[in-house]
Formats: C-alpha cells, structure tokens, sequence
C-alpha cells in the first residue's frame, strides 16, 4: 500500500527525518511511536503533501506522490487526523462532516449545495451513518467549537472517514483523553475504522498502541531505530533508552 523510500526532511538545518525507509502492506495497522520531536508528525506531513521531502520519495500503490499536492494525495484515498485538531468550531457537527466529503471524486460544489439530487441524498445518508457509529448522533446539530475534547476527537476521526479513505493516518487520536475515553476510542477503531483500511496510528499511550497494531515502528531524531511485533519492540534496549534516557535503562 505504501512504501516510504530514503526520506528526509530537515527544517531550517535541523533533520526532521533522515533516510527514513518504511513499507507498509495492504490492510496493516502500524503504530508510529517515538519521543517528542522524533519526526512521527513531520512523516505524516510529508506523505500527506503538507511538507515536501527534500529527498527520498513516498509511493503509494506503486504511483510516486511525492511531489503530488495535499489536495491530490487526498483524492487517492489517504486521509488523515490531527494532533491539533482541524474542525470547523463554528459549524454544525452534522456539516463538519457534510463538508469533509467535498474531496471525494465527482464531487464539486454544486452537488454539495443541492439537496435533490440522488447522490446528494446517499452522501447525507452516509454522514448520518458516520455521526451515528462515533456516537454523536444526538449531537448533529450542536456547534462543533462547543463539543467536549473526546467528542470533537470523534467528530475528526468521522471527517476523515467521509473520505472514504484506503489509508488512514491517525496522529494522536487519544490526545488529552482519559484512561476510560482512551479505552472508549481505542474501541471505536479497531471496531469502525480499521476494518477494511490500511492504518498507520501516532500515539503515545502505548497501551491503546498495542492492542491497535500488530506491528510497531519506532523514531528517533528522525531516524527508524526499530521496526516489529509490539512485545518485541518495546523491551529494545534503543527503544528504552529513547522515551527513559540511559542512565534510567542502565539502573
């Protein structure tokens, strides 16, 4: 599905990431971890045309996107999540994700402003049946800027799902959340959003990480240090070092 090639990136002389190589096949689900400022972001700006590389290529289905806009990246089927979260604060819940589907192919303005039209109707259908499975059916109607933090994680994760994405990339979908809401939303995709879809997960909280992904890449200093099975990743004396420090590791 996707293949990651010698990337790099550095911003201002400083390497985000350095010959970064990662591949990922079709419906995988890979956690992206490392400590703050190991390049986990910058990776999913790259694939997504946010940031262009200044080496190295992003391959998505065998086509080169490395130099495609966010724009066409996303018409290829790769949608994403935000650390900081990208909603609509002043509109309804219901056309934060009415308006998320604005991206997907052959449909331009005017489909989204006529409520007549067949396809119209579906694509309403389709964000009914989104609110209802990240349970915020009932809250349709509410202004998205006044949703609590958990809910307005779950009004993201329906936005990019309108997409009707083949590879879903989350940063952080748990941010701010507390142990119960992160059980809640660990649930909510592995159950809704994974099945079916190619899947990379940035987060920190390493439990919702390893009962989302069967396998685990680890950055540091914009660099892959270690790359397998969760239970085996996380006891790599590199991987310790990295998020404890060493002389925490040599104790």
């Amino acid at each position: 599905m996707l293949r990651i090639e010698g990337l790099s990136r550095s911003f201002g002389g400083v390497a985000a990431l350095e010959e970064l190589d990662l591949a990922v096949a079709d419906g995988e689900v890979v956690g992206l971890i490392g400590p703050n400022g190991s390049g986990k972001t910058t990776l999913f700006n790259v694939i997504t045309g946010v940031h262009a590389a200044n080496s190295g290529r992003v391959v998505l289905r065998d086509e080169d996107i490395t130099h495609s806009t966010p724009a066409g990246i996303v018409r290829l089927g790769i949608a994403r999540t935000f650390q900081n979260l990208r909603i609509y604060q002043r509109m309804s819940v219901r056309d934060n994700v009415w308006v998320a589907q604005h991206s997907l192919p052959g449909v331009g303005p005017l489909g989204l402003l006529s409520n007549r039209s067949a396809a119209e109707r579906g694509r309403r259908a389709e964000v009914d049946r989104l609110l209802d499975a990240v349970g915020l059916a009932d809250r349709r109607d509410a202004l998205a800027g006044g949703l609590p933090l958990p809910d307005q994680r779950r009004l993201e994760l329906a936005r990019a799902l309108a997409r009707s994405p083949a590879l879903l990339l989350l940063d952080e979908p748990a941010g701010g959340m507390t142990p119960a809401e992160t059980a809640e939303m660990a649930a909510l995709i592995r159950d809704f959003a994974v099945p079916g879809r190619t899947c990379i997960v940035i987060e920190h909280k390493l439990d919702l990480i390893s009962e989302l992904c069967e396998r685990l890449c680890v950055l540091n200093f914009g660099r892959k240090i270690a790359d397998g099975p969760p239970d085996r990743v996380l006891q790599q004396t590199d991987v310790l070092e990295a998020y404890l420090g060493r002389d925490a590791v040599d104790a």
